[in-house]
């Protein structure tokens, strides 16, 4: 099983979001909640480079994602935001021995303060965006994922909020449950859609992906 992070096991959009406002007040950018939802899923160098170009400010993409995880790792620190149902099924997926594995194009440094809240073997893998060459949706997070399980990516089931790592998913071969959050999931081939995770267990994805 694997997990993306942002928008699907917690929902940190709006502490990215928040700190993307902060930073333009500060540097006398401009900024749009428009701009904000582009960057879902995105690398975040790339989002680096699309916040100098549209919020119109004097930085470099490396210092802007730095500022970035500053301020969305303070926050986090205090507050971790679960995705309704995301831990219950998290805990019956390893009850059930089922291996899984986080992929994330969020770096190492924001990704510790919420698997501190974990326990320590839940995850098997943690893929982070500091750790890939390309990030999504480029398939090499999901391919990277997969082989750390043993696995290859036609073996797994991916869960993902954005239509960016959908791609990313999918081009690595696997099967994607999509639960959309703040960006539309366009339908496609090895796509399956859910409203919520509340209420889904290990026996649930099962049967969601055969049917």
């Amino acid at each position: 099983m694997l997990w993306d992070m942002d928008g699907t096991l917690v929902d940190t959009e709006p502490y990215w979001i928040a700190t993307e406002y902060a930073m333009a007040e500060k540097y006398g950018g401009t900024w749009s909640e428009q701009h904000a939802l582009n960057l879902v899923g995105n690398a975040l160098l790339e989002s680096g480079d699309y916040i100098r170009v549209h919020m119109g400010i004097d930085r470099t993409p490396q210092q802007i994602v730095d500022e970035l995880l500053d301020g969305v790792v303070a926050r986090v620190e205090e507050h971790v935001p679960w995705r309704p149902g995301a831990r219950e099924l998290l805990t019956d997926l390893v009850v059930n021995e089922v291996p899984c594995a986080l992929v994330t194009m969020s770096w190492q440094r924001f990704v510790a303060p919420i698997l501190a809240q974990l326990p320590t073997d839940t995850f098997a893998s943690v893929v982070t965006g500091d750790r890939v060459e390309l990030g999504k949706p480029h398939p090499e997070p999901y391919l990277t994922a997969a082989a750390e399980l043993g696995l290859a990516g036609e073996d797994c089931l991916a869960i993902e909020d954005s239509n960016t790592g959908a791609t990313s998913a999918v081009a690595a071969g696997c099967t994607v449950l999509c639960v959309p959050n703040h960006v539309p999931i366009l339908e496609g081939e090895r796509r399956v859609f859910a409203d919520t995770l509340v209420g889904l267990d290990t026996a649930a994805l099962a049967r969601l992906v055969t049917s």
